[in-house]
């Protein structure tokens, strides 16, 4: 992900944005709006959207419509979500970034919010190991588009290879790092590079490109 300039709090309740407000007082550059109509799109600016569940108008999984649309077009995550109320599995399958809860302490909703600005999913590990044997089981892809894949695995690294196993177990940048003995600049560096080979923009779409060749990674990791 480019270098975020502005963190956009879509907030639509009297009471004060403190996620905001704290973001804020570590020097990143914030702005809050209570109204959807402010959230113009300046193409000049990389702005990361955070979308308030609580006052938003919902759709059957409890997804604010307006996350919905934004997040066709920018990152998106959702904060001040209420556990009993989301469809987490279809949030992350929708393109969100990631979910901030109700009743996380302030310390992990900001470790989760520096995470989803450094281009990181921020999910429930178990939610992503669901979701990824899910889309494993769902395989139904055409020889036009293996054969494309086929070759995109082959330019691939080893080490390539071994960190797209780790992202699909669930593993974020800074456990990859140990796991693997490098530091998470380099972690950084071999994950721009896998989504330039995989055309992949996130790690969402990273998931779905790696489920048509899950057998092949798993083979692969089995080797080494």
């Amino acid at each position: 992900m480019n270098k975020i300039d502005e963190i956009v709090f879509l907030h639509q309740m009297a009471s004060p944005c403190h996620l905001a407000i704290l973001a804020d007082s570590i020097g990143l550059k914030t702005r809050v709006v209570s109204d959807v109509e402010q959230l113009e799109h300046n193409s000049n600016k990389s702005c990361f959207y955070l979308v308030s569940q609580q006052g938003a108008a919902l759709d059957s999984n409890g997804i604010p419509l307006v996350a919905t649309q934004l997040v066709k077009h920018v990152p998106v995550a959702l904060y001040q979500v209420d556990r009993d109320r989301l469809n987490g599995e279809a949030a992350l399958l929708s393109g969100i970034s990631g979910l901030l809860f109700l009743d996380e302490r302030m310390d992990l909703l900001l470790t989760g919010l520096k995470k989803m600005l450094d281009d990181e999913l921020w999910f429930d590990r178990p939610l992503l190991s669901k979701v990824f044997k899910h889309l494993v089981s769902k395989v139904d892809v055409s020889s036009n588009l293996a054969n494309e894949s086929s070759e995109t695995l082959e330019v691939l690294t080893n080490r390539e290879k071994t960190i797209i196993q780790l992202v699909s177990s669930g593993a974020r940048n800074k456990e990859i790092a140990t796991k693997l003995s490098i530091s998470e600049h380099t972690v950084k560096a071999h994950i721009s590079s896998i989504f330039r080979k995989t055309q992949a923009r996130n790690r969402v779409e990273l998931l779905r490109w790696a489920q048509s060749f899950q057998s092949h990674l798993d083979l692969f990791a089995l080797s080494h």
